[in-house]
């Protein structure tokens, strides 16, 4: 997946900085590998409401307001997929999903306010030793998505 990234971004020609960390397990062991605030992490969570599984992006900063997504798409269940879900539909481990739906993973991509508010964007790609940080407004450009209000502090 992480090369798989890597050439999608360099297909489109965008500027983004990668790095190659030791293994990281919270929000907050990868912000400080990186060297960034962990407002501007993209914390990418695969969620099933109801019978379909769709990939959100939430500033690292923030918590999820599953509430606001259920009402949303007036959904009577939500919840995580689980670990097997996870690496049965996309090859990867929790924490390591990248904050991108299709073309790179065949899901919707909603993104929260937090994400479009920010100048940057950091992120796991695809594994939990490998990051890439980029402009939000390049990867606005590249990741079709819808932006919504999900998040809360």
């Amino acid at each position: 997946m992480y090369e798989r990234i890597l050439s999608f971004l360099d297909e489109h020609e965008l500027t983004y900085k990668s790095l190659h960390h030791e293994v990281t397990h919270t929000s907050e062991d990868s912000a400080r590998v990186r060297g960034e605030d962990i407002s501007i992490g993209g914390k990418a969570l695969l969620l099933k409401y109801d019978k379909q599984f769709a990939l959100f992006v939430l500033s690292a900063a923030k918590k999820l307001d599953s509430i606001a997504i259920k009402k949303h798409f007036g959904a009577k269940k939500l919840r995580f997929a689980s670990r097997e879900e996870l690496m049965e539909m996309t090859g990867l481990v929790p924490g390591s999903v990248p904050p991108f739906g299709r073309p790179l993973l065949d899901f919707d991509l909603y993104l929260d306010t937090s994400i479009v508010e920010n100048e940057r964007i950091a992120f796991n790609a695809g594994s939990l030793t490998d990051s890439v940080v980029m402009q939000v407004e390049d990867y606005l450009k590249i990741a079709p998505h819808e932006v919504l209000q999900f998040s809360k502090i």
